[in-house]
Order: C-alpha cells, then sequence, then structure tokens
C-alpha cells in the first residue's frame, strides 16, 4: 500500500517538473518530468500486478502452483536449447 501512495506522488512530482519544464521552456525539465510520471505509472501497473498475483495465489493455491510448474517447464525448455 506504501509504494502505490509513494508512486502517486513521483507521479504527481513528474507533472509538477514537465509543467515546470513548459513555463520556463526547459526542454531538459520537461523530458525529466514526463520519464518520471512513466516510471511512476509502470511501478503502480508492476505492483497492482504484484498484488493480484498474491490474492489469486492465496485463492487458489493448487491452480498457481500448477501454472508456476507449467512456466518452469516452459522456461526450462527454452533455455536448455543450445
Amino acid at each position: 500500500m506504501f509504494e502505490q501512495a509513494k508512486d502517486k506522488v513521483d507521479e504527481a512530482i513528474g507533472a509538477g517538473q514537465e509543467q515546470f519544464g513548459k513555463a520556463t521552456r526547459s526542454p531538459e525539465h520537461e523530458v525529466k518530468g514526463k520519464v518520471r510520471q512513466q516510471l511512476a505509472r509502470g511501478s503502480y501497473a508492476v505492483d497492482d500486478f504484484v498484488d493480484t498475483v498474491k490474492q489469486q495465489t492465496k485463492s487458489a493455491p493448487l491452480a498457481s502452483l500448477v501454472v508456476a510448474a507449467g512456466i518452469g517447464f516452459v522456461l526450462a525448455k527454452v533455455i536448455g536449447r543450445k
């Protein structure tokens, strides 16, 4: 939960930095603000995905185990090829 709040704050700071760059006609600040916003959004999406996986694992542990085993098997086959 704390990570999501931090990501939202970073996104707001990025928006402010972007607006500052536009106001001062500083492309560097504008780009840094846009990048910071996108990184915060990406981090928020990853955190949301991790939370979803945790909840699904708790609600259906056997299905999660089967999926993890299948992914491991496929990765072993792909990585094991030479």
